[in-house]
């Protein structure tokens, strides 16, 4: 049996925020959080990374929808999770949010070769508006010269 890949991803991180840093972190879950994980039944839509007051990282307001098959010690489905990374980089991680004023968004989380629920973290800028309508500008001149390309080559 072919497992399928699991890929969540927040779309509307690029959009909203530019991206500086990324790093691959782990995350702490309990059994019936990895097996909905698993089902692909997870959003970090409107998730962020915080420290909290042991200068450890957790993901906020990640959504893990509730596993059918759990009895009465099914988890949370809105909480905070620890994630893990090593000391060096969340020290540069915690600096970097203190100094600068960056913000920690989750871009998106996968299941690795081993099995592992990973997921992939980025020290993020918020952008104005004006350059997400640079943004959305440069999309549609992409779409745009992607069209015609395919219409020159028929």
């Amino acid at each position: 049996m072919l497992a399928k890949a699991i890929n969540i991803q927040n779309k509307k991180a690029r959009f909203e925020y530019e991206i500086i840093d990324q790093f691959t972190a782990g995350i702490v879950l309990t059994g019936t959080e990895i097996k909905s994980i698993r089902e692909s039944k997870a959003s970090i839509a409107e998730s962020f990374c915080e420290f909290n007051e042991k200068k450890e990282l957790l993901v906020v307001n990640m959504y893990i929808d509730e596993y059918v098959f759990g009895t009465r010690f099914n988890h949370r489905p809105k909480g905070n999770r620890k994630l893990l990374l090593n000391k060096k980089e969340l020290n540069k991680l915690l600096k970097q949010v203190k100094n600068s004023g960056l913000t920690i968004v989750p871009l998106k989380l996968f299941i690795n070769e081993k099995g592992f629920a990973k997921i992939l973290i980025a020290l993020a800028r918020g952008k104005k508006l004006y350059d997400k309508r640079e943004t959305l500008k440069d999309r549609d001149n992409k779409r745009d010269l992607d069209r015609v390309k395919k219409n020159f080559n028929k």
